[in-house]
């Protein structure tokens, strides 16, 4: 099954497609940009799907100095290259995204499959609107956020969620829930029954599979909520992973495999999927 292609994956693989290149043609960044016009930071940022390359003369000119000449090949690459200068449907929220959000919801939109761990709060693509509104409420005094920023944000969650949902490529989601996340009281009991039912109905599609991890249960814990990302070859798969102040992205080997094993211990340690009905039954009646 092919995976959707947003702006943000179609930047990242034509980045990956250039690197290509360029490292079959023998060239430094250096080598690659000289007597173009743009710099080494420039073409650095574009392979690595940081930013876009804006003009179609630029491409053709990176693909002539790599001595690229088939047409099909060049067709294929601008092709990717006219994609990647879309706008997705997170820009016009733009003005209250954090750094990095925007390439991150960018990525998922993009994404075939995402395997979650969240330890602190329920996963922003299984939230309800009352338990994401009542989230950043008791936030935006400590935050100075605006009402603004609150419905905004709101409103990119939900739409978030209809990767789950469309009928096109539903995005594969595998989500392991601490169970510390779920009995934490958000807005109030009333809030948290309603938020477990809609994981409840989530987990009953195809597509999304919800594991808990209980409390009770001696295994490996990280306190730190990831996500990997993964989009079908030749693609990497991409980490992103919450730090004290900022979310950091990845693709680097290294990390990826870090992340993997620890996604793999925690899924070791957590209750099989089939329990998962039954568990948040009982919490929803604990309440």
């Amino acid at each position: 099954m092919a995976a959707p292609t947003g702006p943000t994956v179609r930047r990242m693989q034509l980045g990956w497609e250039l690197k290509r290149l360029r490292d079959k043609a023998g060239f430094t960044l250096a080598e690659a940009v000289d007597g173009l016009t743009f710099s080494t930071t420039k073409l650095y940022r574009v392979e690595n799907g940081l930013s876009a390359l804006p003009k179609s003369a630029d491409l053709r000119a990176l693909l002539d100095r790599y001595g690229v000449e088939d047409e099909e090949d060049v067709d294929f690459l601008t092709d990717i290259h006219r994609d990647s200068l879309n706008r997705g449907w997170w820009s016009l929220f733009r003005s209250v995204l954090p750094s990095g959000m925007g390439m991150y919801i960018g990525l998922e939109s993009g994404a075939r499959s995402v395997r979650a761990w969240q330890p602190n709060v329920v996963l922003g693509l299984l939230q309800t609107e009352r338990y994401a509104r009542e989230m950043f409420q008791a936030a935006k005094p400590v935050h100075e956020t605006t009402t603004e920023f609150v419905e905004r944000h709101i409103q990119i969650r939900m739409e978030r969620k209809r990767a789950l949902t469309r009928r096109d490529n539903p995005l594969q989601l595998w989500v392991i829930q601490d169970e510390a996340s779920l009995r934490r009281v958000v807005g109030s009991r009333e809030v948290m029954r309603e938020q477990y039912e809609e994981i409840l109905k989530l987990a009953r599609l195809d597509n999304v599979t919800v594991q808990i991890l209980p409390l009770s249960t001696a295994t490996y814990r990280t306190g730190a909520n990831f996500n990997l990302l993964e989009f079908g070859t030749p693609l990497p798969t991409v980490v992103q992973s919450d730090a004290a102040e900022a979310s950091e992205i990845s693709d680097k080997d290294i990390t990826i495999w870090a992340f993997a094993r620890r996604f793999e211990a925690l899924q070791a340690g957590a209750l099989a999927p089939g329990e998962t009905p039954a568990f948040l039954q009982q919490l929803a009646r604990e309440v």
